[in-house]
């Protein structure tokens, strides 16, 4: 049986530059103000695949032609990607008053909100900086719009919030800005620092777009479909927070006059007691809603793998459709 699909050669690969990227966040991240370091440090520490500044230093190696070392720039615009990914998720923290992240506390619930938030515009700043720093006018462009498409993304989630009966087009319009376009931008950029063209741009950027998303409707998923202790948060929070995402909406459309009553209660009028959550899952296992999202994660995979067809045979591209066959088998 052959082993099943795993990030870990996009590791291996990218785990020299990664390295420097690392120092750089670390470097980049001190201030006289001690609480700034301190409180980013806890988020930053507390791990991650880090898979969007993986992407940018792998596009940068694909397109320099160079799968040993990764160009300078890409190194800068990894941190500056990293910088974007934990400022939004101090940002989320806040706004949906959670108190677990990646099997830790947050920094909401260790240091209070306004602390939180604060310290994540900061990373922000860091993470301007830091691009400013390529002297490429063109990567300062696309990830100063990956940053208000991502905020246009929480903000289309929000006013989706308590509304089962949502579209599924709506919901491919708040994935893609949540997370779809900073892997597409972290993709793109690195491309475009390693000296590639525009089509080799273009194809890195709809790889990281479809990656981004397949990640999201996993996790998505997972919040119904996973076991306690499985993934770094706590579950069952998407529908404490009553968060419309795809298996919700696949469960509504397919639901009974009396379900959707259920669903009416929990979601819209907010009103949710004890044993809820696990009815929601029953129902949402009862129309296949956790397979069915697997679907539409395989087909983001699908085109993922098909964008980066254009880039010549290596192991590093062998290394990155591994990663994006991951996308859709993992379970945290």
């Amino acid at each position: 049986m052959a082993d099943e699909p795993s990030i870990n050669p996009l590791i291996e690969f990218t785990q020299h530059a990664m390295s420097e990227v690392n120092n750089i966040i670390l470097e980049r991240l001190q201030s006289d103000v001690p609480l700034i370091p301190e409180l980013a440090g806890h988020l930053i520490a507390a791990g991650g695949k880090r898979l969007r500044p993986m992407l940018c230093i792998a596009s940068s190696m694909v397109s320099s032609q160079n799968l040993k070392k990764a160009p300078e720039a890409a190194l800068y615009l990894s941190a500056s990607v990293e910088f974007i990914h934990n400022a939004t998720l101090l940002h989320d923290d806040v706004i949906d008053a959670s108190n677990q992240r990646r099997g830790k506390q947050t920094a909401n619930a260790l240091w209070g909100n306004e602390a939180s938030v604060l310290v994540g515009d900061f990373l922000f700043a860091r993470a301007f900086e830091l691009m400013v720093e390529t002297n490429d006018i063109w990567v300062l462009e696309k990830l100063s719009l990956a940053a208000a498409q991502i905020t246009e993304g929480e903000v289309k989630q929000m006013s989706m919030q308590g509304q089962p009966d949502s579209q599924k087009s709506d919901y491919f319009s708040v994935i893609k800005g949540k997370t779809g376009v900073l892997f597409a931008a972290a993709a793109q950029t690195g491309s475009k620092v390693g000296k590639g063209d525009n089509d080799l741009c273009e194809a890195f950027y709809n790889y990281g777009l479809a990656l981004g998303n397949a990640f999201q409707i996993m996790d998505d998923a997972l919040d119904y479909g996973a076991s306690d202790g499985q993934i770094g948060k706590d579950l069952g929070d998407d529908f404490s927070e009553m968060k419309v995402t795809l298996p919700i909406i696949l469960a509504w459309h397919d639901s009974t006059v009396e379900e959707q009553k259920f669903w009416e209660r929990t979601f819209r009028a907010g009103k949710q007691k004890e044993g809820d959550f696990q009815k929601a899952k029953e129902i949402i296992a009862k129309y296949s809603c956790i397979e069915r999202s697997l679907d539409y994660a395989k087909v983001e995979v699908e085109k993922a793998i098909k964008s980066i067809s254009v880039i010549p045979n290596s192991s590093l591209k062998d290394a990155l459709v591994e990663a994006a066959k991951f996308a859709c088998l993992r379970d945290k």
